[in-house]
């Protein structure tokens, strides 16, 4: 059974309605392919946007920082945030320059933050955000012992208001533009992928690898 998004006035998609989505399973899909997020919330009245790594459990993000971050004490305070998460997958060429444009997916999300402070939900939190950027790690290095987890910061933002919008395909040149045949349209993909791991020059002679690190290189 599929679900739907919420239909909110701030998640209602009125410009370009027609690339919006309307299943949650849209926004997992948004969410579970991306590495960073923009935290935006108020300070002193000023906004204040902040780029992070999250992670995804069900219908909750988590997203962390530092404990000495005013940004994140004061979304810990359960003020409004919202969150985005961008992904740039072409640029479209058309015909005209006021036809230019981008392939896109994006997700938004409205709501208030909530501290995490129970022990096995913040650690919970922790891995998933590790695994969103670094899957494999979480088994793999140390885990946060009571000092690291003690500066750290972990906040939680409900999925329930939250809107997804799609861009895919080529140009939408004017049909006389299109007559005239005097520019190329099309679209440039992009591709994003990951070089080969550089060893830190500590590690011992030998050292080798782990698969989950090396096998990222061939994923596109």
């Amino acid at each position: 059974m599929t679900r739907q998004l919420s239909t909110t006035e701030r998640t209602t998609i009125r410009r370009g309605s027609d690339r919006a989505r309307t299943e949650r399973s849209d926004l997992h899909a948004a969410l579970d392919t991306g590495l960073i997020c923009h935290l935006g919330l108020l300070v002193d009245g000023a906004p204040r946007v902040l780029p992070t790594g999250y992670g995804r459990s069900g219908d909750t993000l988590y997203v962390h920082g530092s404990t000495g971050a005013r940004s994140l004490r004061e979304a810990a305070e359960g003020v409004e945030v919202c969150v985005t998460v961008t992904h740039l997958d072409g640029i479209v060429y058309a015909r005209s320059l006021f036809h230019h444009s981008v392939n896109f997916r994006s997700a938004m999300i409205h709501g208030r933050a909530r501290n995490v402070v129970d022990d096995d939900e913040k650690l919970q939190a922790l891995r998933v955000i590790t695994e969103q950027l670094a899957p494999g790690s979480w088994d793999h290095a140390r885990q946060p012992n009571k000092r690291e987890l003690a500066a750290t910061a972990v906040l939680a933002v409900d999925l329930a208001e939250a809107a997804v919008k799609v861009r895919s395909g080529g140009p939408n040149d004017d049909a006389e533009d299109v007559e005239a045949g005097e520019a190329w349209a099309g679209v440039l993909p992009l591709r994003m992928h990951w070089g080969a791991p550089e060893s830190a020059p500590d590690l011992p002679a030998g050292f080798e690898v782990p698969r989950h690190v090396g096998e990222r290189q061939y994923q596109r």
